[in-house]
């Protein structure tokens, strides 16, 4: 039996064979395909090789399950009329490979496009809405905040689309020039007046620690020069009791040799000179030498002496 003998008595194998190939696709890695019959849903289909009834099922869409991200850039205005200009990144994704979910991520949009038109008008007005109620001088510290916001207001509209909405990264945020150079005099103002006061605060420091250093310094001197006089008056006392015990001891004997005491008082006289002599450093002193002058003094000598005792008893 030839080829065309074989050929003409199988025809039908081959038509079956043709049709059995035509139902076979295959889906890639990250997508899940979505079969129709009739232009109606009919089932899906995971990654890898599947089959379809050849003329009656047809692969719809073919749904990615995996991370998908686009830049935003858009301006609002804040409470006190001041353009802001944003710069983010989103990050959002199919909540999960459930056949509800693919459904609702296939039929919900017509094509791709449309799906990040309304992503990307619902995010901007949900910042829109945020910054309106806020200040231009708090913006930049509400990054979080804005994020945050963001994600309690859409996450339930992105459940109804199939989507989650995993990041949204805000990395840019500005002001028109004017503003901008308003901030920077702000803050430069503000370090001057922050610098100031520290210099301030440092020689307030600087003055309070030397004023206490110097009373400090004037109480131990006082207290020093007080000791210093304790100590000089108790050797003063000391010395002049001395003198008087040697000056009494002496009278005794004197008095017991028959002796005239005077000869005490004329010693005392002589060494007084004799003192001024060694230790006058060159000082000028004045004394009556004569006898008139040393009877004087003499006897001036025996009066406070006398008045002394009287004192004593």
């Amino acid at each position: 039996m030839d080829f065309e003998q074989l050929l003409a008595n199988y025809w039908w194998v081959l038509v079956v064979l043709f049709i059995f190939v035509s139902g076979l696709f295959s889906i890639n890695q990250g997508y899940i395909g979505v079969i129709t019959m009739f232009g109606k849903y009919r089932r899906v289909c995971g990654p890898g090789l599947n089959f379809k009834l050849p003329i009656l099922e047809s692969v719809y869409r073919k749904v990615s399950i995996q991370n998908r991200s686009v830049e935003l850039e858009f301006q609002a205005v804040t409470a006190d009329q001041a353009n802001v200009y944003f710069k983010s990144m989103l990050l959002y994704s199919v909540q999960n490979s459930d056949e509800e979910t693919i459904k609702l991520v296939a039929f919900k949009f017509y094509a791709d496009k449309d799906l990040m038109q309304a992503l990307i008008r619902t995010i901007e007005g949900n910042i829109r809405s945020f910054v309106a109620t806020k200040k231009q001088a708090e913006i930049l510290g509400l990054r979080r905040e804005i994020v945050e916001y963001v994600k309690s207001e859409i996450d339930h509209t992105l459940a109804g689309w199939g989507y989650h909405l995993q990041d949204l990264q805000i990395n840019d945020i500005t002001f028109d020039k004017m503003i901008l150079d308003s901030m920077s005099k702000v803050v430069a103002s503000n370090n001057l007046k922050a610098a100031a006061e520290n210099e301030g605060q440092a020689l307030l420091i600087t003055k309070t620690k030397s004023a206490e250093a110097e009373g400090n310094a004037i109480k131990i001197s006082a207290e020093a020069e007080k000791e210093a006089a304790r100590l000089r008056g108790q050797g003063v006392a000391l010395f002049r009791q001395e003198v008087a015990r040697g000056m009494t001891e002496a009278a005794e004997q004197m008095k017991q040799a028959n002796l005239d005491t005077n000869v005490i008082l004329f010693s005392m006289w002589t060494e007084a000179i004799k003192n001024f002599a060694e230790f006058g450093k060159g000082n000028v002193i004045f004394l009556d030498g004569s006898p008139d002058g040393m009877e004087g003094t003499m006897k001036q000598i025996q009066a406070l002496m006398v008045k002394q005792a009287g004192t004593s008893e």
